[in-house]
């Protein structure tokens, strides 16, 4: 068990608050001073996840969007998937967004609890919090200068390039676009070693970073890390739900059947907390008991698991959205759009990661859109373990009912064709 880092991080996150209050409690203010020392250490490790942002996501993305672009030539099929794909995900962030706002106006963050929590971390800049009109966001699309743009963790103007980036270079020669793509998978893979080494030492970051949280709130942020897994849990854990309503309202499978078929993939995929682990079960219930063929099954579902997260939108949104409450954040139309759109574009990039390095790789760009600080991701990342169960169930969930409603599409494609003589 203590060989998970999930389990090693929380193990780090609860004794460092519950050091952290102890000697808010007990300890003279010369020991407390003294703290400054491990708290800079904490600083230093978020730092050091902090410098892999821009190269790792715009590397990701260009990639992603190229592996898209590419996907969707290849035919109908595929074309009709990546777009009932950006379908699903476009209604799922929407609804995120929605449910997130509604369930902090029904439970706000406790105002003591919050701003002891704030205090153990930066404050968020006022510039980046201020909400910006239509026109603002219009203008700030498109870079300038890209340099300047990575410089000033400008995300959206980063992803847009991105996006143009990563579609033009599906259009280059083979030889040409192998090269160049070879170079950012070299680029990505370096970045993602530099994150894994980060990783490794995330039990000693996260316990620096949880101690100064307990010296200067106590046992109060317990309350608010709770409220975070219960609302990111819930809102992530409904699409589940919501993928057996859309497949037995679109009469791709029956609401039973869809339930017998998919519970063992939702087995593996709760013990596992991998898609691609459950890939093989789902190809197999799938074209066994819902009888989707093996030309669909063997094509979708692949696909599914490489360029569709349904949740990652969802969860992402939710915890930006969080930290940007808890730090008195109030982002506009436009940052909240943007938000919405570089959460697409981390979701193509970050596909296949593992969960500790998409997550912090996925909400930080999310943070930034919205105008909110990114210190406490590290505090979040230690109970992520929580909210990743429901990630994995509703991204399988969703691969199952896309690849139904997607067979079920094309047997009436073939019924209405015309039969020639």
């Amino acid at each position: 068990m203590l060989k998970s880092l999930a389990v090693r991080v929380l193990i780090a996150l609860v004794m460092g608050l519950l050091i952290g209050a102890a000697l808010q409690l007990w300890a003279p203010q010369g020991v407390q001073d003294g703290m400054t020392i491990v708290e800079a250490l904490g600083t230093l490790w978020l730092n050091a996840l902090r410098m892999t942002i821009v190269p790792l996501v715009f590397t990701l993305l260009v990639l992603g969007i190229a592996s898209v672009a590419d996907a969707a030539a290849t035919g109908r099929l595929a074309a009709r998937s990546i777009l009932l794909f950006a379908i699903f995900l476009a209604a799922f962030a929407t609804y995120s967004v929605l449910m997130t706002q509604g369930w902090l106006a029904l439970w706000p963050i406790d105002e003591a609890a919050g701003a002891a929590l704030r205090a153990s971390a930066q404050a968020p800049d006022a510039a980046a919090a201020k909400a910006s009109t239509i026109a603002d966001f219009l203008k700030g699309l498109a870079p300038s200068n890209v340099l300047k743009a990575a410089v000033e963790d400008a995300i959206l103007p980063l992803v847009v390039f991105g996006v143009f980036f990563g579609f033009a270079a599906s259009r280059l020669p083979d030889d040409l676009k192998t090269a160049l793509l070879t170079v950012f998978r070299a680029i990505a893979e370096t970045m993602l070693t530099v994150v894994r080494w980060v990783l490794w030492a995330a039990p000693v970051g996260v316990f620096a970073l949880s101690l100064s949280v307990g010296l200067r709130t106590g046992i109060a942020s317990a309350a608010t890390l709770l409220q975070y897994v219960v609302i990111v849990s819930t809102i992530t854990a409904s699409i589940t739900l919501i993928m057996f309503v859309v497949v037995a309202l679109s009469r791709a499978a029956k609401f039973g059947e869809f339930l017998r078929a998919s519970g063992p993939v939702l087995a593996v995929a709760f013990s596992t907390q991998s898609s691609l682990a459950s890939l093989p079960l789902m190809i197999e219930r799938t074209r066994d008991n819902l009888g989707v063929p093996d030309r669909i099954t063997g094509l979708v579902l692949p696909l599914a698991v490489a360029v569709f997260r349904a949740t990652s939108p969802v969860a992402n949104l939710a915890a930006a959205l969080f930290v940007a409450h808890l730090y008195g954040v109030q982002p506009g139309l436009p940052q909240i759009f943007a938000a919405v759109l570089v959460s697409f574009a981390v979701a193509v990039g970050s596909v296949g990661l593992p969960g500790q390095i998409s997550f912090f790789a996925s909400v930080a760009p999310i943070c930034i859109a919205l105008g909110a600080p990114i210190d406490l991701l590290p505090i979040l990342l230690a109970v992520e373990v929580v909210p990743d169960i429901f990630r994995t169930l509703g991204n399988v969930s969703a691969d199952m009912g896309v690849t139904t409603m997607l067979a079920k599409g094309e047997r009436e494609v073939e019924v209405e064709a015309p039969v020639e003589p």
